[in-house]
């Protein structure tokens, strides 16, 4: 369990994604912070990173990574892909 509530975890999260933003930008991706919920950070890649097979790869090896190092071990990332946004609630939900 994170012992932080979503509020105290968005300054840090954001902090730590602006770490992870130069990598993405160097193969002509990007990321956007949707929310976090339940400890949960979902974020949208964007540009180039949109359909990447190594996208995944991205999300669990780069981005969460650095979360986890920098905030909780337990921190979970989560790709919300576009045109799915309503979708947020429910999986925070889940797990």
């Amino acid at each position: 369990m994170i012992p932080f509530s979503d509020e105290e975890l968005r300054p840090v999260v954001e902090k730590s994604l602006e770490k992870v933003k130069p990598m993405l930008a160097l193969d002509g991706g990007g990321m956007q912070l949707l929310d976090i919920k339940n400890g949960k950070v979902f974020v949208q890649l964007e540009g180039a990173c949109v359909g990447c097979s190594a996208s995944n790869q991205t999300l669990k090896y780069g981005i969460e990574r650095q979360l986890r190092m920098d905030i909780h071990p337990e921190i979970e990332v989560i790709n919300i892909a576009p045109g799915m946004e309503d979708m947020i609630e429910e999986i925070a939900k889940q797990g």
